[in-house]
């Protein structure tokens, strides 16, 4: 029977205002966080700075909806608070603040937005600190996020002429379910850091231009008021994070079914997270010394930034002998995220399995792991040679994520075998920087360059676009990008070079 609370007021939380009896307030409800303060992964400092008071701005773009009453025994959940008579916390607006509303208000009009590198250029502009940090990080020397883009650039096409593309269309399925091109909005974490309305942004657009959307575990929005944002209809997919507790994997599984979600794609490239060494300068709020020296030895590492904050949870005991309960447990067709070679492929195919997600979690892990456009490549062809596979095979569909910025990308990855690509940052950029509007430019943008490239191509339907229309003979060659470029530096004069608008002056 759930234990019923008094409702607390706002003068009984703001006397427990220190490290020796601490309480917060989130979304109206009370909790007691006094020994969790030095477990925190973003440590205690942020949470002190809001003991006896309401937590909830600072709480919700940084952390998953449940993180709290998932992280916190049920003995801690004080029960409700009287919101008229909390503490208001003092918002202050910082310098730093002020000087990026006057950039967001110094944007480029959308008009002047031509493809999905701008909104990057625009997004590390107008986002703040932090956010840019968490979204735009990866591994170490950040080699193979670069190199996730930089291997499209090793394939050429081969188009063919004299074929009549009056009308070309891009449409195509995805595990069986309609979408209006070969591309689904994959996971990404804490959309809340880029835009108020976080996930609901890529909820709403998802619906508005016929594609599938994967939620993220790590949603800043929860996982319900994502689906409840859908359309009636629409397909989602969901990205799942494996929990070492199997009891709340199943629940969220099972709950991800009974909601309707369409395919789970289990994520199996994170055992341990990857040093974003860009995400931890910033940490979310750093420790003083002696926060430090209270919290002790063997204490959570403090350095880990948003990444490490939100994904202690995750099982690095995930293996193979394990998709057998998952099996048990749903129904939903299984697909693995995160594969970086044709052995791992060709046993999930053995295994019976929905397909595979060619990626490396955007370059965010191990540094130097390749491509999955290469891997695609050494996949189609292995799987063809040890099992007489041919792709894209319905049965056993191939995915592959990671360094897409246009169309081309796109058609090129349907070229060697691909059912579909999975497309996550820019979308993050494009609602950070110009909100849902943003969204649909980006959505405009790979609509007319799909256009445009299928009839350059010769290709009437994305059944035409086959293996001969590609050459890929050098996908294997690896030349690493100069240390502190970004993606296309090398070859692409893009927005930020421009300068933001200059603010009207008043006569």
């Amino acid at each position: 029977m759930a234990q019923e609370h008094k409702l607390l007021s706002g003068k009984e939380v703001a006397l427990h205002n220190t490290r020796q009896s601490c309480w917060i307030i989130v979304h109206g409800n009370v909790y007691d966080v006094t020994d969790f303060l030095d477990d925190h992964p973003g440590g205690s400092k942020i949470i002190l700075k809001y003991a006896g008071k309401d937590a909830t701005q600072e709480y919700d773009p940084i952390h998953p909806p449940d993180a709290i009453t998932t992280n916190l025994p049920p003995e801690k959940h004080l029960g409700p608070v009287q919101l008229d008579t909390v503490e208001k916390v003092e918002v202050v607006i910082t310098d730093e603040e002020k000087a990026r509303q006057q950039r967001i208000a110094a944007r480029p009009s959308l008009d002047e937005i031509l493809n999905l590198h701008d909104f990057e250029a625009i997004a590390r502009k107008v986002m703040p600190d932090k956010a840019w940090a968490y979204y735009s990080s990866a591994a170490d020397d950040e080699i193979t996020n670069r190199e996730n883009h930089a291997a499209y650039h090793r394939i050429w096409f081969r188009p063919r002429v004299l074929r009549d593309v009056t009308k070309v269309d891009w449409s195509t399925k995805i595990l069986g379910y309609k979408s209006s091109m070969p591309v689904y909005i994959t996971a990404t974490a804490l959309g809340k850091l880029g835009h108020p309305d976080g996930e609901l942004n890529l909820t709403r657009a998802a619906a508005s231009h016929g594609v599938i959307q994967m939620i993220p575990t790590l949603a800043s929005c929860s996982f319900d008021e994502i689906l409840d944002a859908a359309q009636p209809g629409q397909v989602q997919f969901f990205q799942l994070y494996v929990n070492k507790d199997r009891n709340i994997t199943k629940r969220i599984v099972q709950h991800a079914e009974e909601r309707g979600i369409k395919g789970l794609f289990i994520t199996v490239d994170a055992p341990q997270l990857g040093r974003r060494e860009k995400d931890m300068r910033m940490k979310f709020e750093a420790e003083d010394p002696a926060e430090v020296s209270k919290a002790g030895k063997g204490s959570v590492d403090r350095s880990q930034g948003a990444a490490r904050a939100i994904s202690s949870f995750i099982d690095p005991g995930l293996n193979w002998g394990d998709l057998k309960w998952f099996k048990s447990i749903t129904k939903m067709p299984l697909i693995l995220k995160g594969v970086q070679c044709w052995e791992d492929a060709l046993e999930a195919y053995d295994q019976g399995l929905a397909g595979v997600v060619l990626s490396n979690h955007g370059g965010r892990q191990l540094d130097f792991a390749r491509s999955g456009i290469e891997v695609l490549v050494e996949v189609v062809a292995k799987l063809g040679e040890k099992r007489g596979l041919s792709f894209p095979n319905e049965k056993f569909q191939l995915f592959v994520d990671g360094g897409v910025r246009r169309a081309t990308d796109v058609l090129k990855a349907v070229a060697l075998g691909a059912t579909a690509v999975g497309v996550g940052r820019p979308f993050l950029y494009a609602f950070s920087s110009y909100g849902p509007e943003g969204m649909d430019k980006a959505f405009q943008i790979l609509h007319d360059e799909f256009e445009m490239n299928l009839r350059l191509l010769g290709a009437p339907t994305l059944k035409d676009v086959v293996p001969t229309m590609v050459d890929a003979s050098n996908i294997h060659s690896h030349i690493v990008s100069v240390p502190g470029d970004r993606l296309y530096d090398s070859n692409y004069e893009s927005m930020q070079h421009a300068t933001l608008r200059e603010p009207k002056t008043k006569l």
